[in-house]
């Protein structure tokens, strides 16, 4: 089985919701901007993100598009945004454009870099 290119992904998830592709599209800008050298690969049915280590990955849902972060427990959510319970993962759901900025998704993203690092 061939490994999906990172763009043929994206527009599999336009297929499935034309507002879930355009979060994940404005999502991995933010994070090509926000960091430098970053890499995307296909894993897991999305785009896990590496800037030196690799810190989070977006995953398109039919209602939502989920942001994952590993390390994400070792995160201290001033926020209140992460959800999940496991050892490890914790993640934000994102249901609109609105929701990256509401739900402080950039900054979530430079805790979840920096908890992968310690680690």
């Amino acid at each position: 089985m061939a490994i999906k290119s990172v763009q043929t992904l994206v527009e599999d998830f336009r297929l499935v919701s034309e507002l879930n592709f355009e979060i994940v599209e404005f999502v991995r800008t933010l994070i090509k901007q926000q960091f430098n050298g970053v890499s995307e690969e296909v894993k897991y049915g999305g785009i896990l993100f590496t800037s030196e280590v690799q810190f989070c990955g977006v995953f398109a849902y039919k209602e939502h598009v989920s942001v994952e972060f590993g390390n994400g427990a070792s995160i201290i959510d001033a926020f209140g945004y992460l959800e999940g319970s496991g050892k490890g993962r914790r993640h934000i759901k994102l249901h609109s454009l609105a929701d990256i900025k509401t739900k402080k998704l950039a900054e979530y993203l430079s805790l979840a870099l920096q908890a992968t690092i310690k680690s």
